[in-house]
């Protein structure tokens, strides 16, 4: 997935949302991606985690997403 794939899928899933999204080895497989959202709400971090990381969940499975890096924060 290109860094702009990863940033719509994002925003589709956090809409209204501050993202960010870096590849930080440029063979788009491994990103790391910040996301400040209402949607966090309430939720303790690690569940904020899971829910950045369930937008990716086929790509994590089939390595197209090697790794994701993931920083949040409520907004």
């Amino acid at each position: 997935m290109s860094p702009h794939q990863i940033k719509s899928r994002l925003e589709q899933s956090f809409p209204n949302s501050q993202i960010e999204v870096t590849d930080l080895t440029g063979t788009e497989d491994h990103y790391e991606v910040y996301v400040k959202s209402a949607a966090f709400q309430g939720l303790s971090r690690m569940d904020q985690h899971k829910k950045v990381m369930a937008a990716f969940q086929a790509e994590l499975k089939t390595g197209e997403v090697h790794a994701l890096s993931i920083r949040t924060q409520m907004a």
